[in-house]
């Protein structure tokens, strides 16, 4: 029989290999760019972005259709992402999906961020239940001449009987806020590393490895 190790070290390949190919997908079309935004009278080098995961992708950049493949999972409402360089951002993220067990335990912990935390519904944390996580952030970029940047924030899994909120096709969310700072200018590839795509062992395709869905960009300009 073979050993939940061995299954874990060919998913850590899978996603390595995932975010090599992710990175020229990537390029292939063009998307709606989100641009992070300060607060009006506030300090300019103090940005926000707001996201969404979605058990689907009727309420992301696809519009209200879905786009080809309406049951991926998805992040919206754009996967094109912009920020300023030499600035602090705060991203918030409503988590809609459920979730399980993640396969590689060390994307159940935050990293990357300002003081190593994130805040889960107000309660600032460091980790979360690696048995039950709905997606990942993982912000990271390729060995190049530009700054460094590497986050990773785990999402915590809504209930799989989580009723739908009033007026709405989907749960209450989940919040999840943490911040980061940039350094220079570049471009830069994120995805989920929680395996939520196609593929019968690593689950790394489908969603996963389109643009649009479960991975994206993030532009220091």
């Amino acid at each position: 029989m073979i050993s939940r190790a061995f299954w874990a070290v060919v998913a850590v390949l899978a996603g390595a290999a995932f975010v090599v190919g992710v990175g020229y997908v990537l390029h292939q079309r063009p998307a709606p760019v989100l641009a992070a935004t300060a607060l009006a009278g506030s300090n300019p080098h103090h940005v926000y972005l707001h996201l969404s995961t979605y058990p689907d992708s009727l309420a992301g950049e696809h519009g209200e259709g879905g786009g080809p493949d309406p049951d991926w999972v998805s992040y919206g409402p754009s996967t094109t992402l912009q920020v300023p360089r030499d600035s602090l951002v705060t991203v918030t993220i409503d988590q809609y999906d459920s979730g399980d067990a993640i396969t590689n335990p060390w994307f159940a912990a935050v990293h990357g961020t300002v003081g190593g935390t994130e805040t889960v519904d107000g309660k600032t944390v460091t980790k979360v239940n690696p048995l039950a996580i709905g997606h990942t952030f993982t912000l990271h970029a390729a060995p190049t001449a530009q700054d460094p940047l590497f986050v990773s924030v785990p999402l915590p899994a809504q209930s799989d009987d989580a009723p739908a909120a009033k007026g709405s096709n989907y749960p209450s969310p989940i919040q999840v806020t943490f911040s980061f700072r940039t350094k220079g200018p570049g471009k830069y590839v994120w995805n989920c590393e929680f395996p939520c795509g196609d593929g019968y062992y690593a689950k790394f395709g489908g969603p996963m490895s389109t643009r649009g869905y479960m991975s994206g960009t993030l532009t220091v300009v």
